[in-house]
Formats: C-alpha cells, sequence, structure tokens
C-alpha cells in the first residue's frame, strides 16, 4: 500500500527518482530539468508554501466553510474528496509586520469567487519541518484500481457489468489516440495541429485526458507567464493561480456550476486563442508544449514501470490485459465510471473512505500534517485530520480594505477524520454522457453496456468480474458487519 502512496507523490525536497516505463524519450528528470529553466520554474523548489513546511515553524492556512453554524455545533472539520484525497481544503496565509494574514494569490481568487463563504484561518502548529511531498492525483491510478477492487462487492451485477464494458468500449474507441500518444512519448512526433485537434475529439470519450490535458495547460502559463501580475506573485515566492482559473473558465460554459475538467477539450485552434487572450506572447509555443508534455505525462502516469510502450497498443483492450498492462489507466477510468452510477450517491463512503484511510496512514507515517496539491506546488494545502501530533487552533476571520485577513473569534473546532456528506451536485455533466451512450448505439448498434462492444465482440466477464484480478490483490469475501 505504502509504495502505491509514495508513488502517488512527488517529493520536492529531492531529485525525481520514479521508475518509468521502458521506452521513453524523456525521464522525468529530463523534464523536471527542463522546467526547471522556465521563466517560473525556481518556483517548483524555491516558494514560499515549501519553504514554510520546511522550516517547521507554526503556519496559518485560509479554509473556507458554507455552515459555519454547522462547525460550531459539532466541533469539526471534516475532510473533502479531490486533488487532496482525504484533507481539510486550504491555502496558505503569510503574517505580516501590521498584524494581518496576507492570503497566498489563490485564495485571494477563492475569497473573491465564493462570497457565500465563511473564511476560517487556521493556525497549525506541527511536531517539526515536514517532508515536502505533495501529492499528485494524477498518479493515483493504481489507488483506485485497488479501492474498486476492495469495494465492487457493494455493487450489483448489473452495476459492476456496466462500468467495464464501458471502461472498455471507451479505451477501444480512443486507442488510436492512446497509442499516437505513447509513440510521441518515445520520440515519434506528430504534427501539433492535427494532434490537438485529435486530443481534443478523444476527450469526451476519454474525460480523464481533459484532466491531463487541463493540467498541461496549466503548468505551461504558471511556469513561463512573464506578465506583471505574475512576477509580482513569484516575488513572493508564489505561482500565478489566476492563470489557469481563466484558462478553465474561458475553455468551459457553466465550469463555475460544475468545475468538470473532463469538459476540458479546446482544438487547435480554440487553444491557441484561449492562450493568446491570458498571455499573447505564450499562443504559439502552446500546441508544441502540449503534444510533448501531455505525451510524456500519459505514459509516465498510466503504465507500469515494467511496460515498453515501443511495442504496446490499446487495440483489443479487455479489463484483464488492462490490469496487467495498465493498471494506472484502468484504475483512472473506473473511479470515474463509478461515479456516474446512479446509486453513487450512496455509495460514495463506500469507495472515498477506504482511498481517505490509506492516505491518513501514510500521511501518518511519513510525518505530513499539510498535505498539498503536487501536481504542481501551486498553493492548493491541506491538512491530515488524523494527524496525532500536531495542533490546531481556529478562527473565524473577516478582511480588511488591503485585503489581508483579521482573525476575530476563536471557536471550539478542530480537523475531524471524516469526510463530508456526499453533495448533491453532479460529478458529471450528464449530457456527455447521453452523448456517449448515443455515440456508441449509432456506430456498433448497441449501447455501451449492451452484450456486445462490437459486432463480434463478446465479454466474457458479462455479469461479474470473470478474468479481472490485478496483479497483488485478492478478491475481497462477503461483507461482515465490521467491513464499514
Amino acid at each position: 500500500m505504502h509504495a502505491e502512496w509514495d508513488d502517488a507523490h512527488t517529493d520536492y525536497g529531492a531529485l525525481p527518482s520514479r521508475s518509468s516505463p521502458a521506452g521513453l524519450a524523456d525521464t522525468d528528470a529530463d523534464w523536471y530539468q527542463r522546467l526547471e529553466q522556465a521563466p517560473n520554474g525556481r518556483l517548483l523548489r524555491d516558494n514560499a508554501m515549501l519553504c514554510s513546511l520546511a522550516a517547521g515553524a507554526p503556519i496559518h492556512l485560509l479554509h473556507l466553510t458554507r455552515d459555519l453554524a454547522a462547525v460550531r455545533a459539532s466541533g469539526h472539520l471534516l475532510a473533502s474528496t479531490g486533488c487532496l484525497v482525504g484533507a481539510v481544503y486550504g491555502s496558505p496565509l503569510t503574517p505580516t509586520p501590521t498584524g494581518g494574514l496576507r492570503p497566498h494569490n489563490l485564495g485571494s481568487y477563492l475569497l473573491e469567487s465564493r462570497s457565500n463563504s465563511t473564511p476560517l484561518v487556521i493556525e497549525v502548529n506541527p511536531v517539526g519541518p515536514a517532508p515536502l511531498k505533495g501529492l499528485d492525483y494524477l498518479r493515483l491510478g493504481g489507488v483506485h484500481l485497488r479501492a474498486y477492487q476492495e469495494c465492487r462487492h457493494v455493487l450489483t451485477a448489473a452495476e459492476e457489468t456496466q462500468v467495464l464494458r464501458s471502461v472498455v468500449a471507451r479505451v477501444r474507441v480512443a486507442a488510436s489516440f492512446l497509442d499516437t500518444l505513447l509513440r510521441n512519448a518515445s520520440g515519434k512526433a506528430a504534427p501539433d495541429g492535427p494532434f490537438i485537434d485529435a486530443l481534443a475529439a478523444t476527450v469526451p470519450v476519454l474525460p480523464y485526458l481533459g484532466y491531463l490535458y487541463f493540467e498541461t495547460v496549466a503548468e505551461y502559463l504558471m511556469l513561463h507567464s512573464t506578465s506583471r501580475a505574475t512576477r509580482e506573485y513569484a516575488d513572493r515566492g508564489e505561482m500565478n493561480n489566476r492563470l489557469y482559473k481563466n484558462l478553465a473558465f474561458s475553455a468551459v460554459d457553466g465550469m463555475g456550476t460544475l468545475f468538470d475538467l473532463g469538459l476540458f477539450h479546446p482544438d487547435y485552434t480554440r487553444l491557441h486563442g484561449l492562450v493568446g487572450r491570458i498571455e499573447p506572447g505564450l499562443a504559439a509555443p502552446a500546441a508544441d508544449y502540449v503534444r510533448r508534455r501531455l505525451s510524456h505525462l500519459f505514459a509516465a502516469t498510466t503504465l507500469p514501470p515494467r511496460q515498453d510502450i515501443r511495442d504496446f497498443t490499446f487495440h483489443e483492450a479487455d479489463p484483464g490485459t488492462l490490469a496487467e498492462t495498465a493498471p494506472h489507466l484502468l484504475g483512472q477510468l473506473i473511479f470515474r465510471e463509478v461515479r456516474l452510477l446512479e446509486r453513487y450517491p450512496l455509495l460514495y463512503h463506500c469507495f472515498e473512505q477506504v482511498k481517505a484511510l490509506e492516505a491518513w496512514a501514510y500521511w501518518n507515517k511519513e510525518g505530513i500534517s499539510t498535505p498539498f496539491n503536487g501536481v504542481s506546488p501551486k498553493g492548493e494545502i491541506g491538512i491530515n485530520p488524523a494527524c496525532a501530533n500536531a495542533r490546531f487552533t481556529v478562527w473565524t476571520a473577516e478582511s480588511c480594505n488591503q485585503g489581508l485577513l483579521h482573525p476575530v473569534e476563536q471557536i471550539a473546532a478542530v480537523p475531524a477524520p471524516r469526510l463530508v456528506p456526499w453533495l448533491v451536485a453532479p460529478l458529471r455533466d450528464t449530457t456527455e454522457e447521453k452523448r456517449w451512450i448515443n455515440r456508441l448505439s449509432i456506430q456498433r448498434g448497441q449501447h455501451a453496456v449492451g452484450h456486445t462492444v462490437g459486432s463480434h465482440e463478446s465479454f466474457p466477464f458479462a455479469g461479474g468480474f470473470q478474468g479481472f484480478q490485478p496483479p497483488g490483490l485478492r478478491r475481497p469475501g462477503p461483507t461482515t458487519g465490521q467491513d464499514w
């Protein structure tokens, strides 16, 4: 278990040392050196958030709550899922000589955009310096796969079949482009324009690619921007989060209501226009960067080290083959497919709690009281709610006309190792799923969850999980009263 969580964390206090699939044209270390040479590349290691963690001194975080009354009544701040799996989400605050706390630019953005929430200041007193290990949710595929393996007995046979059939159908429809990604990662470059257009066309079929796409463009903007605002934030030791926020809300209508990166799929012309509006000088090189970087990230985060990308294909995929040759991709796809089930609101805690428990155990083992988003250390940082040694103090806060936060009232609340209840808002835009089902109906004559994917391709695992036994995982036995 700990090995998978180690792989899902990037250590910004050490040089990259992950094992990668064979055949990559560039290693993670090669790419990291390239990223550090970007105009803002020094912020990958030398930024205010990481310096505060390394110092081991008390730190202050901004947390926004929509229900202060519930926090007061329960005395608990609950963890949420998402990029930090099971942490109490926040952003850094920096004490100023005047006594106020200056929000990180991410926090300032959140304060401006979430006027219906109450700001809280949380002071964290750690026991000492923290390891600079940030959680990379793009590398959680193995964790997602094991969680599904452990919890799938809460699904009906029809639900399990629906999940697996849809995953396999998606991979087979997207196989040609996925193979193109691997060829790019091995050094066989495709033209930028057709590549971006093919990527945009494939994201609705395989929404996970939208997450990779968005994170790649966000990284490009934050590391290469030379705008005045970016330089001012860099002088404070902060990456400019407003760049990718503007990108997301410009690229997808309704992103403010449902922040779903699976809907991020601009084509070549649209990508050029989006980046150009944010910072004109970055538009021309954007497509080349995305092609090279995304292809590497896809290969490095979806295939295991033993796999050679030069002799691999996604054509004729099935669950058993994917579990052996691309388990991290399979885990990411199953994770998202399960969340589309009609019963998922009832099953939410079954699948999410097991991952949160593992995350808390790993963070406690590593001495991490304040985990952060390690896709890039841009200021998304939370609290390990199961941390036994750190001390926490919580206040309500008010903003002054200088944009500083001032603690007002200390409240009797502490982070608690429990996940927030299921939110009513959907996790995916159902219209996209209807388009997916209709596409399969037209192309293949049947729905994705029917008895076949193609006219002659039958599934040996219909109604069950036959043939799918990820290496090192055992099939769970019957549920007992102590399982949950």
